[in-house]
Parts: structure tokens; sequence; C-alpha cells
């Protein structure tokens, strides 16, 4: 596990070692290599091995990040040649637009000082990529960046770990296809089996299944099929996962031995066990090429390799070596496989049905009793015998599924949790099922049909079989359980706990275990206290989104933005990060307008949490009107825009909802998307008089249309946020806007080089990047990004003074009036 540790390290750092440190590091290791020559000590001996992983993970890093996209040719239009690299997958834009995904490999030129490879996602393609195809494109370049919010995935360590130094995406014109590409290359394969599965299956559903268990092409099925699967608890099964990769080993080695024990000759050549264990790994291997070469089929490799190995010179190893050499091999090839959830999912897994026994009895094949060959008059005893135990054997194999299956869920569940904030209370029930029917049917019949077509579409049926289970499932009460974020320290007592819980000790070690999870399992979740409020701004990219927390009450204000047919800012972002939270419902739902950089996400977040009240352009939802006020907690909210009865009369943008909220004298104001027009009229409304305000959202994402002077110096504001998109279409925001805000003393953070924003109004005196995620969350990879405007100043705002606050009124429900 030392080479592990060293490579965690790198994996946290800020920055990759400088020279100097490099030299340090190289003298470290030189003294310690003497020492352990001297002492011969084990201790010495890993830390010696953390520190080589150290190194190692450190140079590969240092290559990688060595090849990103040179700053100078972010959001540059340049015509670039090359090859397509990988399976290409479809994508669907706006307006049912048909793209295509793919990696790239750049051809090499004298002229430009382009990365050797990109991820590039082109539209309107005059013919379907295929793999090797060499093609002249115009592509607009920009470095790996993805949002950043509270315990979110990661877009830029993803792409640092798949070697990706750039993304693009390409202009409709200037798509040329100059060859095509060789058909013997196994991604080419690839490609031509899953055009075999679309055009056979005529069920779209069931052969995205499909061709993500034989291809392990997981962009084949589709995302709300995705969240049925995790939410039911199955998606570890429709993949290629470590049991279909033993299956297809054990299906080939048998095979082989079978036509080697036809053959004399071979048998005094090589024994046929030998053979036939030679070639199951062989085939596993092929297979996890074949499949995407994920880190299940990884670790399934290396294990069967190392067994393999093993049985080969009659040496026998404990368990936990085999599986801690295996993860070492995957930790050598690939560094950052540790940062990816499958990694720890898939030995997790391994390691608790070997620890708890059950990898053996659950591998093991039942065989069958032998028949009688003599019919005598005691034939009719020796049946029934025989058959009592063939259905001992039977029952007994049941019996390990099911404990397998019992390890599997409640020792997983923690990290299950951890990596995902949800549990399935269904999964227990929906594996039963689905486990023999993926691993024994449907998977075989995937990769059988690739021989013969029919099979494919038994398989299909059996995929549509199995969605209505599931999805009659999904619909229980309860079936999904969400839990807040819980503290380190109950983290790491939670997996402890599952562990101890499935490990074959005596019940109390038992339940001990299950006593450590408890406080993974209901943490503590904290809110504001009475009288002042906690803002979020969540990294949704080109949109709009707020959380507002008060003691007792939550208020989102606008829904992000959607970004196609099957994803919005409503459920890849807000709905985990209210989970996250502690929310079990949205007391106020208030969407500005009706944009969809606004409005996106409105139908996920109904959808997914209960909401109370509903304001704006929210379906059935209740027009903003000046004069609607309410006080929670102490915390009084305002509606400031627009006048009562003048909203159907204006523009979409300059009819958005304008609502400032005030706690012990501190004022948030968010503005929607309203324009310079309407900034007029609300100050006239309002006066200059009592209007400035500690955090504002900047109207309009920065946009030249909004923030007008008069509106900048009027609301002052101490802290401007701007919630944009990196490197947006419509360069927001603009310079002269960001500049406008500067001048009035306001500290302005974009969302770009912020990340998700935090800020509480007891703590409106600290520095405001400070709620910054990407200053939480500090690493090599997250260099800011080289835009216009990108990153946060750093200093304090200038000394302020505030005015006075409005007297405190009586609490009144949402929109009950002024």
């Amino acid at each position: 596990m030392s080479p592990l540790i060293g490579v965690s390290v790198v994996h946290g750092l800020p920055r990759l070692p400088s020279n100097i440190e490099w030299m340090g590091l190289v003298t470290v290791v030189a003294i310690l290599l003497l020492c352990l020559w001297k002492l011969r000590h084990w201790a010495l001996g890993a830390v010696l091995v953390a520190l080589l992983g150290l190194a190692w993970c450190a140079h590969r890093a240092q290559i990688r990040m060595a090849e990103l996209l040179p700053a100078v040719l972010e959001g540059q239009v340049v015509a670039v040649q090359g090859r397509v690299d990988s399976l290409p997958q479809r994508l669907v834009g706006f307006g049912s637009t048909e793209g295509w995904r793919f990696e790239f490999q750049v051809r090499p030129s004298v002229a430009q000082d382009l990365p050797p490879r990109a991820l590039l996602s082109c539209y309107g393609m005059p013919m379907p990529p295929r793999v090797g195809d060499a093609w002249a494109l115009s592509v607009k370049w920009r470095r790996p960046h993805g949002l950043m919010n509270p315990q979110g995935g990661d877009s830029a360590l993803w792409m640092l770990s798949q070697n990706i130094p750039a993304t693009g995406t390409c202009s409709s014109r200037g798509q040329q296809r100059l060859a095509q590409g060789s058909g013997w290359r196994i991604d080419a394969w690839r490609q031509a089996f899953r055009e075999s599965i679309e055009q056979g299956v005529a069920d779209r559903r069931g052969a995205g299944v499909l061709a993500a268990l034989s291809l392990g092409d997981q962009g084949a099925v589709r995302p709300a099929d995705w969240a049925l699967y995790r939410d039911t608890g199955v998606a570890h099964l429709l993949s290629v996962s470590g049991l279909h990769v033993t299956m297809f080993a054990w299906l080939a080695g048998g095979v082989a031995g079978w036509c080697w024990r036809r053959s004399a000759s071979l048998c005094l050549r090589w024994p046929a066990p030998h053979a036939a264990l030679w070639a199951g790994s062989l085939a596993a291997g092929l297979y996890a090429l074949f499949s995407g070469w994920g880190v299940p089929a990884q670790r399934t490799f290396g294990l069967l390799l190392i067994l393999a190995l093993l049985r080969q010179c009659r040496v026998q190893w404990p368990w936990s070596m085999s599986l801690a050499v295996a993860a070492l091999a995957v930790v050598l090839v690939d560094p950052w496989a540790p940062t990816q959830p499958g990694f720890w999912l898939s030995f997790g897994a391994v390691a608790l049905l070997m620890a708890s026994g059950g990898m053996t009895t659950a591998g093991s094949a039942p065989a069958g009793p032998r028949r009688a060959k003599a019919r005598g008059p005691g034939a009719l005893d020796a049946d029934v015998a025989s058959a009592r135990s063939a259905r001992a054997v039977w029952q007994r194999a049941l019996l390990a599924g099911l404990q397998s299956q019992w390890v599997i869920t409640i020792g997983l569940a923690p990290l299950t949790l951890l990596l995902f904030q949800q549990l399935s209370l269904v999964g227990l029930v929906a594996n039963a099922v689905a486990i023999p029917l993926v691993s024994y049917a449907i998977t075989p019949l995937a990769l059988l049909g690739i021989f013969w077509s029919p099979l494919w579409t038994a398989g299909a049926w059996l995929v549509a079989g199995l969605n209505l289970l599931l999805e009659w499932l999904q619909q229980a009460s309860g079936a999904v359980w969400y839990l807040p974020w819980a503290p380190a320290w109950a983290q790491g007592l939670g997996l402890v706990g599952g562990l101890a819980a499935t490990i074959p000790w005596g019940w109390a070690l038992r339940l001990a275990g299950l006593g450590l999870c408890l406080p993974l399992l209901w943490p503590a979740v904290t809110r504001p206290p009475p009288g002042e409020v906690e803002l979020r701004l969540p990294d949704v990219g080109q949109g709009g989104a707020a959380v507002l927390r008060t003691h007792r009450y939550t208020l989102v204000f606008d829904a992000g933005p959607g970004w196609g047919q099957d994803a919005d800012a409503g459920d890849r972002v807000l709905l985990p990060l209210l989970r996250g939270l502690g929310e079990r419902r949205i007391d106020l739902l208030m969407v500005s307008h009706a944009d969809q950089d606004h409005a996106g996400g409105t139908a996920s977040l109904l959808k997914g949490l209960a909401v109370t009240h509903r304001f704006g352009a929210v379906p059935q939802g209740r027009p903003c009107e000046r004069g609607q006020q309410w006080v929670w907690d102490g915390v009084r909210f305002d509606v400031l825009w627009p006048p009562a009865g003048l909203w159907r009369d204006l523009t979409r943008n300059g009819a958005s909802c304008v609502l400032r909220v005030e706690a012990h004298g501190k004022r948030v104001l968010l503005t929607g998307d309203i324009e310079s027009a309407q900034e007029a009229r609300l100050l006239a409304l309002e006066g200059a008089a009592g209007s400035a305000t500690d955090v504002l959202i900047v109207p309009h994402h920065g946009s030249r249309t909004s923030s007008s002077p008069a509106f900048v110096a009027a609301t002052w504001p101490a802290v401007a946020v701007v919630q944009s998109g990196y490197l947006n279409r419509f360069g927001h925001p603009r310079a002269e806007v960001v500049e406008r805000y500067r001048q009035v003393g306001a500290e302005v953070i974009n969302s770009v080089g912020c990340g998700a924003w935090m800020w509480r109004s007891q703590e409106a005196d600290q520095i405001p990047v400070a709620g910054c995620e990407r200053m939480v969350r500090r690493r090599y990879w997250l260099a800011a990004p080289s835009t216009g405007f990108a990153a946060p100043s750093t200093g304090l705002p200038a000394p302020r003074t505030r005015l006075p606050a409005p007297r405190t009124e009586e609490a009144v429900r949402p929109g009950s009036g002024s």
C-alpha cells in the first residue's frame, strides 16, 4: 500500500514539485537507501517505496501538464488535421442537432504549438466519423476545465487521467474527411459491432445496454437509464465488470482445454490445465482491451494474471498480497486510477468478498453428483440420494450467492455514500434478480451476438423485462436514501464500520461495526443561526442559480441552465448540493424569468424535491410583483421588480424577478437578467438612499446591456459576483463592466475562476474569495484559466459605511402582500 499512499499525496498537492524540491526528494531517497542498507527495517522500506510512488506519479503528472494547450491559443479557432482516435459518442444539442464527441490525434505542425491529443465535440458533420478516419477541422480550442462545486466531480481531473490535454468544438465550416481509416484497430472493430447492434436491435434502450456490456461503451446507455440503474443499485452490473471478465476467461479457458485434450502431441508438450489457464488469461486481457480497458477490467485481468503465474510456479500467496499486487500494477500503469470511484468500488468489493470468505464459495461451480452406473434393487434409493445431494449443492450455491450480495451491499454502503451521497434501499432485491440475469443471460447473449446477431434481440427482450422490474422498484416510497455530507471523521468511522460488519467475526463485533456507521448515516446538519442568512452560488456555467438558507427555511433563486435533452443544472448541480446540505424540501422556488440559462433545471428540481411555494417562471407559479415581502427567522425578503401589473408588458429579461434579502443590516441583491432600462426604473422607485448592498449578483452575467454606471454607483456593492460560463460565446463578463464595479471599490468574483461561492451574513467581513470552491479545493491541475477575466483578486474591499437597517416587520408568507 505504500506506493498508493505516495500517489495519493501527489493528487492532493496544490502544485507539482519545483526543481529544488526534486533535489531534496532525491537526497531523502538516497539517505533512506543508505539507512535501509544499514538497518534493514521494514518501516524504512515502506517509507522509501511511498516516496518512489510519489516521485513516479509527480513525474508523470509533470509530463502531462507540460502537454496542456498553450494559454495563448484558448478561445482561438485553428484549422487542424488529424485522426479520430476513440470510439465516437453521439451528442444531441439544442434543437435536436446531432453531434459527435471523440478523441482526436492531432497531426504535428511546426507552425502550430498544439497538444498531441484533444477531446472534440463536433456538430453538423457531413458524415459520421469513424475510428482512424483522417479529418480536416476548424476547432475552437480550450484547456481542460469543468464546473467546480462542493463534493462534485472534477472534469479537469478526469481529462488529465485520460491524457486529454485540450478540448475543442468544431465549427460547422471547414469539416472535411481526408482519408478513411483502417479497419484493423480494436476501436474500429468496436464501432463496427456497435453499429451492428444498433441496426439489429429495434429497442434503443436494450441496444445501449448490450453495447455497454459487450463493448464497454458507457455512452450508449441513456442518462435517464443510468439514473434508473443507479437508484436501484444495479449500475455496477451494466458495465464491463470483473465478474464478466472472469466469466469470459472461464469459458475461453474451458474451450481451449477441451480442444487441447483432443491432441495427444499437444498434451505431451504442455499439460492441458496449464494451456487452459493461460488461454483464459489471454482471453481476459483481450476482452478487457476490447471493452475499453476500464478499472474493473484492469483489476480482474491483473488478478487472473497473478493467479496464473502463481499456479504455474506452484506458489501460494495470501489473497491480500495478490490483491495488493494487482492494485500496484494498476497504479503503476495509471497513477490516476485511484482518483476514479470505480477503482475503490472494484477493489473494495473483491477485498470484502475475500475477507468474508465468500469469494471461494461464490466462485466455485457446483459439481453435479455422479449417476449410478448399475441399476439394481437399490437404484431408486441411489437416485433419491443423488437428487437430494444435487438439491443441497444448489441450495448451498444460492446461499453463497445471497451471502456475497449481502456482504457487498453492507460493506460498500459507506463507500457508496461517500462517493455518491445516496444509497439504494431496494438494491438488495434488485440485485437478487439482476445479478443472475445480467451475468448469466444478458452478458453472454451480448457477447455471443457478435457471432450470431439474432441473440442480441433475445438479450434486448431480457433488458426490457429487467427495466420494467427496476422501474417498479424505483417508484417505491423511499427507494433511494439521500444523506447529507458527513465530516471526515464520520466518513473514516463509516468505512471501518462497514468492513467490520461484513468480516466473519462474532456478532458483537459486527454490531459494533454497524454502530461505527451511525455518524455517517445520521450526520448533523448545520444551518445559519436565527437572524442570519447563508448564500450559496453554485457553479452552473453560463447561467444563474442561487441557494439562500435561513435557520429553518430554504429558497432557491433560479434553476441553472439546461445542457441538452437529458442534462441540466438542476439534476447535475442543484439537487446534489441541496441533498448534501440535508435539505428535504424547497420552501420557495423563484425562477426570475423563462430563459433557458435560468430556468433549464426547473423540472428536475420539481421532480427531485418537494416545493412549498413557487414564484416567477415556474409551472403553476405566482408572478413576481414589487411589494411582495416576508420574514423568515428574522431575515427579510423583498421583491423589488417587476412592478405590479406591468410584468406582462416587459421583455423576458426585463421582467426578471429582483429579490433583496436583508439580515442584521447585511444586504444581498439578486437581479436576474434585468437591463439598463429596468435598472433606471428600479432606482427611481427605490431612490438612491439606503440601496447599498453587501453582495450583488451582477445583472445579466456582466453583459454590456446591464450594470449601468448609475446602477453600480447606487447599489454600491461590497462584493459583485458574476455567474458566467468558461469562454462563453457572449464574452461575459465584459471588461468595461468589471472595471465599473471595481471603480466603486467592489470585490469582483467570477464563477469561472472561483467555482461555487459561499457567503454568510455573520461572516461578511471575511475575505470574499475565501468562499471560492477553487480556493478550498486547490490542486495542481486546477490552474487559473487563461481567460480575459478569470480568477478573483485577493484583496479586501475598501472600508464601507453601512446604512441603517429598515425596521423589523412581522413575518408573513411569501407573496401575501406588501
